[in-house]
């Protein structure tokens, strides 16, 4: 009779932890990337109106600021020396230079968001999307395409802030990108007037993700 008592309240107590378990917060790491032009900036920007209870990290970088962008905001503009100091003292998640100019995540701010249980949400460039997979298997990695390479032709063009060679050299680095979409856990198609689908889309997957029964938390 003794064993069989402790038997039962050993089920009990497995199944009350699988009731904490599925209804403990699950916070996901997710990883929002694709080729320059595609519309990254246009996606988060959207998510953050809908009010969704993400923490979207800002991406330090040592690219000029454009005329209508927001320190903080949209990146946080910092000098090719302060950026240095960010490496060496261990301070980015992952770090990469892009067109010539040196970009990357600031490791405190996802490690605090993920331990108050907050979505993470990271926009980053295809490489380095890479990177942050081989340091997080965790993490989802989602990867924004445009309908065809004409459509992204003319949103860089429309963008009026690239040299004809730069636009060019974004081109060809796009048709290269597009061939690392397998590695990749989702790829939604950000079509020309249909933002609002892509966000659904991107939104839908990250509940999705937060659902599984092989959820794991994100270590760093």
């Amino acid at each position: 009779m003794t064993n069989e008592i402790a038997t039962n309240s050993q089920q009990a107590d497995d199944v009350e932890a699988i009731y904490a378990r599925v209804n403990g917060p699950h916070p996901v790491l997710v990883v929002i990337s694709g080729p320059s032009g595609v519309g990254k900036d246009a996606t988060l920007e959207l998510m953050k109106r809908r009010e969704q209870p993400f923490h979207f990290v800002v991406t330090a970088t040592t690219r000029p600021m454009r005329p209508n962008e927001e320190e903080g905001v949209d990146y946080h503009f910092v000098s090719v020396g302060e950026f240095a100091g960010m490496i060496e003292e261990g301070e980015l998640l992952e770090h990469a230079v892009v067109y010539g100019d040196y970009k990357g995540i600031p490791k405190k701010h996802v490690r605090e968001a993920l331990a108050s249980g907050k979505d993470v949400v990271l926009r980053v460039d295809v490489q380095g999307a890479a990177t942050i997979r081989k340091l997080i298997p965790e993490a989802v990695t989602i990867f924004l395409a445009s309908e065809n390479e004409e459509e992204l032709v003319m949103r860089l063009q429309e963008r009026k802030t690239e040299t004809p060679d730069r636009l060019k050299m974004r081109i060809a680095t796009a048709r290269q990108e597009m061939k690392r979409i397998n590695d990749f856990d989702y790829v939604v198609v950000n079509r020309e007037d249909c933002l609002e689908h892509t966000v659904d889309q991107v939104i839908s997957i990250i509940l999705a993700e937060k659902c599984r029964v092989d959820w794991r938390p994100v270590t760093l």
